[in-house]
C-alpha cells in the first residue's frame, strides 16, 4: 500500500526530501499562494505548528501558482514573504502544479486517495488541506475555506 511516505519532494532550497523523514508524524499538507484572499492561514497554519510540532505534527507548504497566478514569486522569495511576515516554522517545499499534466506525483496520490466535493479530484483552488495520519494515511481533505484553527480538533485526535 502507498502511503505519503513512499514520496518525495524539492524543498524550497532545492534538496530532494524524502517524505519518508515524516515517518511517525500527523502532518497538514497545504497548496499555498502569498498573493491569494487566503494567504492570512499561514497565521492559522503557523499556530498549528506552534501547538503541536513537539507533540508530533508539521505543516507541509507547497506554493503553487495554478490559481490566478498568485504565487508568482521564485521559492527564495516566497521562503522570505512566509518567514517575515507570518513568521513561518513549517517546512515550505519548492513551487509545484497541483492539477494538470505536471501534476506533481504526491498531489496526483493524495486527490486520488480523498476526493473533493461530487468527487471530483481536481484542486479547486490556493490553501486546500489533507490530513495525514501518523501512518501516512489521507484522513481528510479540506477545501480553501476552512481555517486551520477548524481543523486543530482533528489534528489533536490524531496525536
Amino acid at each position: 500500500m502507498t502511503t505519503v511516505f513512499d514520496f518525495s519532494a524539492e524543498d524550497a532550497k532545492g534538496d530532494n526530501v524524502a517524505l519518508e523523514n515524516y515517518r511517525g508524524k500527523v502532518l497538514l499538507i497545504v497548496n499555498t499562494a502569498s498573493k491569494c484572499g487566503f494567504t492570512p492561514q499561514y497565521d492559522g497554519l503557523e499556530k498549528l505548528q506552534a501547538d503541536y510540532h513537539d507533540k508530533g505534527f508539521d505543516v507541509l507548504a507547497f506554493p503553487c501558482n495554478q490559481f490566478g497566478k498568485q504565487e508568482p514569486g521564485s521559492n527564495e522569495e516566497i521562503v522570505e514573504f512566509c518567514t517575515t511576515r507570518f513568521s513561518a516554522t513549517f517546512p515550505i517545499f519548492a513551487k509545484i502544479d497541483v492539477n494538470g499534466s505536471d501534476t506533481h506525483p504526491l498531489y496526483a496520490w493524495l486527490k486520488q486517495q480523498a476526493k473533493g466535493i461530487m468527487g471530483t479530484e481536481r484542486i479547486k483552488w490556493n490553501f486546500t488541506k489533507f490530513l495525514i495520519n501518523r501512518q501516512g494515511e489521507v484522513v481528510k481533505r479540506y477545501g480553501s475555506q476552512a481555517k486551520p484553527e477548524q481543523i486543530a480538533d482533528d489534528i489533536a485526535a490524531l496525536l
